[in-house]
């Protein structure tokens, strides 16, 4: 639902969406003067970051100036890769004076998702998530069966009549399949009519780039290691990798070696921090990574995911290895006893 509000009325806890667009632009537009400063709070991913940015476009010659910021480092190179090559204009959120800002927007998120939002009082709330509480706020439109924050935002401008910019129509587009997982998890025909919208303004050779910016030069070592590692036994890879820079190696060699295709199963381990952190793959057909990843780890630490891909966090002291050192052999040992 998307409205403007007196102070005294409470937020309704059923939410409804018949506004038309241009009631909702008009609607958030109405809680804004010329002279405000408006701060933009997100959670930094692509849908947040792309959001925002249409959030600052359609304020641009509604209000005194807009800062977006952040609570969050920014550590995916997808992200970063984004970031840079957009020139996207964010600031940290402990490097703001939030009360110096007269107006405060939160984009694909809401008041309860961090515990560092909580204490901000913000007056306009757009967003995709489960609605998550009742908010004293001027301007709310959360729209839960939308599978992307930047759809609503792709709404607002056509509402508005403003064709977005290449770059902030790349970045919008980017958000859309990053959060609906090019279409494969949940979303509604608006998602793909903003999709559309945007296939022919934005660059997709950038936004290709940016999903294949996945890994820093230092951890091309670790493709070494992982073949190196590799044990082979009745269609399954297991290879263990030793310390890691980051799990996120983990994933990325996992779904490499997942490409090959005699291979049902793949096992890719590191250890991060405290932990030992394992990847699981496999093509989800009469399989289940995830629960295979629970009866194996779920006793230990964290397991769980999906029929195709599933992760195991587990505490290093909880594995009673004594002296011995975790290796390919120790992974596959650990899985051949559950599969």
């Amino acid at each position: 639902m998307a409205q403007k509000r007196k102070k005294s009325e409470p937020l309704p806890c059923k939410q409804t969406y018949k506004n038309t667009a241009k009631d909702r632009l008009h609607a958030f537009w109405s809680v804004f003067e010329k002279n405000d400063e408006v701060l933009v709070i997100i959670n930094a991913d692509p849908d947040a970051l792309a959001t925002a940015m249409a959030v600052k476009r359609l304020l641009r010659y509604k209000v005194k100036s807009v800062t977006i910021t952040h609570p969050n480092e920014i550590r995916r190179l997808n992200n970063v890769a984004m970031v840079k090559r957009l020139r996207i204009p964010i600031e940290r959120l402990k490097d703001v004076k939030v009360d110096h800002y007269s107006k405060r927007v939160m984009v694909d998120s809401q008041p309860n998702h961090l515990p560092c939002f909580e204490k901000i009082k913000v007056h306009a709330i757009i967003d995709h998530h489960p609605i998550g509480g009742n908010f004293d706020c001027e301007f709310i439109d959360i729209r839960p069966e939308y599978g992307a924050t930047a759809t609503m935002a792709v709404e607002y401008l056509r509402a508005a009549g403003m064709k977005p910019s290449v770059a902030l129509a790349t970045a919008l587009f980017y958000g859309i399949k990053v959060d609906t997982q090019n279409f494969e998890q949940k979303s509604v025909l608006a998602d793909g009519i903003s999709f559309r919208y945007l296939f022919n303004i934005a660059n997709r050779d950038l936004v290709r780039k940016f999903e294949l910016t996945d890994l820093r030069k230092s951890e091309l070592k670790y493709f070494s290691i992982a073949l190196a590692e590799l044990k082979y036994s009745k269609g399954r890879y297991y290879s263990h990798l030793g310390r890691v820079r980051s799990p996120d190696v983990l994933v990325i060699v996992a779904d490499f070696l997942n490409h090959v295709g005699e291979i049902d199963w793949v096992f890719v381990s590191g250890i991060h921090g405290e932990k030992l952190v394992v990847i699981f793959r496999c093509d989800g057909y009469r399989k289940s990574a995830g629960k295979l990843a629970d009866r194996i780890f779920g006793s230990l630490g964290s397991a769980g995911g999906h029929k195709g891909a599933a992760r195991a966090e587990v505490p290093l002291k909880n594995l009673n290895l004594g002296d011995k050192n975790f290796s390919s052999d120790t992974l596959k040992r650990f899985i051949m006893r559950h599969i």
